[in-house]
């Protein structure tokens, strides 16, 4: 009986145990499962909210190198055009510097071939002097430059530079009456203004 007694007694530790066991495993398997739930997995529902910001991001930075490169290439394309307008005025008004100074060389021929020759050898020097005159006109003209026109025009402070008034009733009010210096242009360009007397 004693020994019966024991083996059951031994029966009931042993049962204890395996509960124990039992419940310490079980335990173990809950946690273990807790922590799989707890960490979180890329669901579908979270990929799908991110592209679509990493897409309207990408959409936005397109669209902010499209506006920079379109304003790169108006800036480039007004570049060009300027240094275009720039090289054709150079060419069309290259010889303007020369021009201005040869200005008064002209007014010195003109005012030369006023005076009177009166003799043969000043007759033969002053035809020497239309010669050259001539042909300097000619060379200038080659370059594009032209007297302004004064002789009964209307006065434009454009190209006239008034500097005496004088009243005649012959004509109308406004007109050039006499050319006091001769004014020049070079091709569209007015380099000096014609000094002129205005009616009033």
């Amino acid at each position: 009986m004693s020994q019966t007694r024991e083996e059951k007694e031994q029966l009931v530790e042993n049962e204890e145990k395996s509960t124990v066991e039992n419940s310490d495993e079980t335990s173990v398997d809950e946690t273990v499962e807790n922590e799989e739930t707890t960490t979180e997995e890329p669901t579908e529902e979270n990929v799908s909210e991110e592209q679509p910001d990493e897409l309207a991001l990408l959409k936005e930075k397109l669209a902010q190198e499209e506006e920079r490169y379109i304003r790169l290439r108006a800036d480039f394309d007004n570049l060009k055009r300027r240094n275009q307008i720039d090289r054709v005025a150079q060419e069309k008004y290259r010889a303007q510097n020369l021009l201005t100074d040869l200005l008064p060389v002209l007014d010195n021929f003109e005012r030369a071939l006023q005076v009177e020759a009166t003799t043969e050898d000043a007759k033969s020097m002053k035809q020497g002097i239309e010669m050259v005159y001539r042909s300097l006109i000619e060379a200038t003209k080659k370059e594009g430059l032209e007297p302004v026109a004064t002789e009964n025009v209307q006065f434009d402070p454009n190209i006239h530079h008034a500097v005496m008034q004088e009243k005649d009733d012959s004509k109308e009010s406004g007109i050039v009456l006499q050319e006091l210096q001769k004014g020049y242009m070079l091709k569209d360009r007015v380099l000096r203004p014609a000094m002129v007397k205005v009616n009033e």
